[in-house]
């Protein structure tokens, strides 16, 4: 599937990498930008002020030239879908893709999309392997690459053997999927880059860690996801009530605000970091749309792609007796980040439409049966009775 405005135009035939060309791996100076992490900022600074740069054998980045990219991919899951639709962007751009999928291929895990649309991904040139991140060079057979993207780890555990591995192996660029959820709370929603984050957070000691080993380096922060091979619940939670002719359960007000992306609009973000590294090295990036929906909004525009109406019903959690992350797929409260780099350094633009994309998804839903399966919502129950309003087989 073609993407637009997934990529520029390539600007001639440029050398993918320059053979014995050592360039300086000192940070440039877009660390100082406020899209930069502030404690990984000091990291760097502290890095320059105490050790010599050292001078190692990396891939050239040049603007417009066509890259060989590995993206390492998890194998459960929301992001899985990212590294499937970040692919297809690349592929469309003519770039050369491998995804290095967590675990075996003949796993279940490998039944269910994204991972059983690979073959999607292979039709138009990518290369698909299976292996243990801790040991990418095994796993890529010793092929090079331009650009490393991790979207498998969430802590420095995780993605340090990929990140030392492709230092070592000259990658030119290296990214890392990271996730909007490391903001603290604040008072002035929406979440922009460089707003404080939980330095406790996984991800944020993989931010401070790729900012201090590589000079060509982005971090990108995405929310809630849609689109068509996206494995998780979230808008499949409504439609299951909604075909159902149930209520729907919402805590609190229902007005909190949220942010679901396209995974379409994800993969064309990744992919103007790739063909623009000079302007996104050094820099976080939220990666969602650029609009905000209400709890209450995601409900109705479920029912709308489903061709009906919602019985919303409002609670309090701790009245009902229940916790709202087990009997809820969304956070209970404002958590909303707008895409304020992406726009200003990449030219990014978003194509999210979430009417129109929840009846892609609804579609899918129908189509898979899931409607007609017998489902039991015992949670839901439990609170509809707390409020009185019970459906009557369950009053009764």
């Amino acid at each position: 599937m073609a993407m637009a405005a997934t990529a520029t135009a390539a600007a001639g035939a440029v050398a993918a990498f320059t053979s014995g060309r050592r360039i300086s791996t000192s940070p440039p100076s877009s660390l100082s930008s406020p899209f930069l992490p502030r404690a990984a900022g000091a990291i760097v600074a502290r890095r320059r002020a105490t050790a010599p740069t050292a001078a190692v054998l990396v891939r050239a980045q040049a603007a417009g030239a066509k890259k060989s990219v590995l993206i390492v991919n998890t194998n459960s899951g929301g992001h899985a879908v990212i590294g499937f639709y970040f692919a297809k962007a690349l592929l469309a751009a003519g770039h050369s893709v491998t995804v290095l999928t967590v675990g075996e291929e003949g796993s279940d895990k490998m039944k269910k999309p994204p991972f059983s649309r690979f073959s999607e991904l292979t039709s138009a040139g990518a290369s698909t392997v299976w292996g243990d991140p801790a040991d990418v060079g095994a796993a890529v057979g010793g092929a090079s690459f331009d650009v490393v993207l991790d979207n498998n780890g969430k802590d420095l555990d995780a993605v340090k053997p990929v990140a030392d591995w492709a230092k070592s192996a000259g990658v030119g660029q290296f990214l890392f999927i990271s996730s909007a959820g490391i903001y603290t709370l604040t008072d002035q929603p929406p979440h922009v880059e460089g707003d404080a984050v939980k330095e406790s957070a996984g991800h944020v000691g993989v931010e401070k860690y790729i900012a201090a080993e590589f000079g060509s380096w982005a971090s990108f922060r995405p929310q809630y996801m849609i689109g068509s091979g996206n494995n998780k619940d979230c808008e499949e939670w409504f439609f299951d009530r909604i075909v159902r002719k149930r209520p729907v359960p919402i805590p609190g007000s229902g007005m909190q605000l949220t942010n679901i992306s396209h995974a379409r609009d994800l993969g064309s973000m990744l992919t103007l970091a790739v063909e623009n590294p000079d302007a996104a090295a050094g820099k976080i990036f939220n990666c969602v749309s650029d609009r905000a929906v209400t709890l209450d909004g995601l409900a109705k525009m479920c029912a709308a792609a489903a061709g009906t109406t919602a019985e919303i019903v409002h609670y309090d959690p701790a009245a009902a007796g229940v916790d709202a992350k087990k009997a809820f797929p969304f956070r209970n409260m404002h958590f909303y980040a707008e895409p304020r780099a992406a726009k200003e350094v990449l030219g990014w633009t978003s194509s999210t439409n979430l009417p129109e994309d929840l009846k892609e998804r609804f579609a899918e839903y129908a189509s898979s049966g899931r409607g007609e399966k017998a489902m039991t919502f015992d949670l839901d129950d439990k609170i509809l009775s707390a409020v009185g309003a019970a459906p009557v087989s369950v009053a009764a």
